[in-house]
């Protein structure tokens, strides 16, 4: 998604311009959308014209219109997304007020209007718009005194950064100098990894040289992780996966990701981060149930003590017709943040969101046991979820 143009105010009223690029866009584009918005793009209209013989005619015009949205369909299977609406703005083909239907496209740009833009939404604007956050997977690809740190996504892979270290050779009966460089030079490329790996996002790191570099790297990586009580890279070691390549050089990439290992251990990484919370919810449920909530008043319960560890909660619940109700979610959203906890928010086009809607979409695990909800509240909670 590219992001051209973002007039807020203060209250957070105003109006985003953004081009989707990929169809993984227009899933992005529908979280956006919600009927009241103010949505004006280009369309197509069909327009009867009249000919001096009085005959009757009809033309397609291309034309920019500006819709009150009013409903919105979402084809996952083709991603189109069809926006129905109001016309309301001045337009020589549309009268104020009649209803028209844009069909948003890749590729084509549109300006989305709304009078409260909440965090929840802005937060997917910046996710949509950052490569960073669609890549799944890094990789450092070197050789000795050569690396390169990238950050690769399912349409394109980014360079990060480069290090390039001067490594002397070895002399007869002297390696200092040559040791010294390389521990330099393995520093270096320690701290761009650190830098701009961000490991909440990413699910494996490639680690591809030739010969025996990038065992000699790891070694050290982790060995001053050790030492230093790295708890970044120490709680990320299972990620980083080492392969074989023939230069450091970027195009080198290539044959580190055609490793069969590597095409196993990267099937699905997306959702893997999503199947693992979930999967940590119904052990909890099963082992610990007073640590495991499920259902809005539940989990609003245990947010106010300041219990939730982790929240769990389907993009499905920020497309609610109601106002209040989608305001209470983003609340909550934003309070776990506060109170240092982690937020996952699932896609319901996956396999995880779909089982975490059977579980009313909302769900939480908790630092610590919460007592429970008397019935009476259960049965509040059930109506309103």
């Amino acid at each position: 998604m590219k992001l051209v143009r973002k007039d807020l105010e203060k209250d957070n009223a105003g109006q985003v311009t953004l081009i989707p690029e990929e169809p993984e866009d227009m899933w992005h584009t529908y979280n956006l959308l919600q009927v009241g918005d103010s949505l004006r793009a280009s369309t197509i209209r069909k327009v009867q014209t009249e000919s001096a013989t009085g005959s009757v005619g009809s033309n397609r015009i291309r034309t920019t219109l500006t819709l009150c949205v009013e409903a919105i369909d979402f084809d996952s299977q083709a991603c189109q997304l069809r926006v129905k609406g109001t016309n309301i703005q001045e337009n020589e083909y549309v009268k104020m007020g009649a209803y028209h239907t844009i069909e948003l496209e890749p590729n084509r740009q549109f300006t989305l209007a709304k009078k409260q833009w909440d965090s929840v939404v802005l937060e997917r604007i910046e996710q949509a718009c950052d490569p960073a956050w669609s890549a799944d997977v890094a990789a450092v690809v070197m050789h000795e005194g050569l690396a390169h740190v990238c950050l690769v996504t399912p349409s394109m892979t980014l360079t990060r950064a480069k290090v390039e270290v001067n490594i002397p050779r070895k002399r007869k009966g002297n390696c200092s100098q040559h040791d010294r460089a390389l521990e330099r030079f393995y520093e270096q490329v320690v701290q761009a990894i650190q830098r701009h790996i961000n490991f909440e996002v990413v699910k494996c790191v490639l680690v591809a040289s030739p010969g025996f570099v990038r065992e000699q790297f790891c070694d050290y990586m982790f060995q001053m992780a050790v030492k230093t009580d790295n708890k970044l890279l120490l709680e990320n070691r299972s990620k980083f996966l080492q392969v074989h390549s023939s230069s450091g050089h970027k195009y080198a990439l290539k044959e580190a990701l055609c490793d069969p290992a590597v095409t196993s251990r990267l099937s699905d990484t997306k959702a893997a981060g999503e199947v693992k919370a979930l999967d940590d919810f119904y052990k909890m449920l099963q082992h610990e149930p007073d640590r495991a909530f499920y259902g809005l008043k539940h989990v609003e319960k245990a947010n106010e003590a300041i219990a939730i560890d982790t929240l769990l909660i389907s993009d499905e619940l920020f497309r609610h017709q109601d106002v209040a109700t989608r305001a209470r979610y983003v609340k909550l959203v934003d309070s776990v943040r506060e109170n240092m906890g982690t937020v996952r928010i699932f896609s319901s086009l996956h396999v995880s969101g779909e089982q975490l809607g059977q579980l009313t979409g909302v769900a939480a695990i908790l630092r610590f046991p919460v007592a429970e909800l008397s019935d009476q509240e259960e049965e509040s909670s059930s109506e309103e979820d």
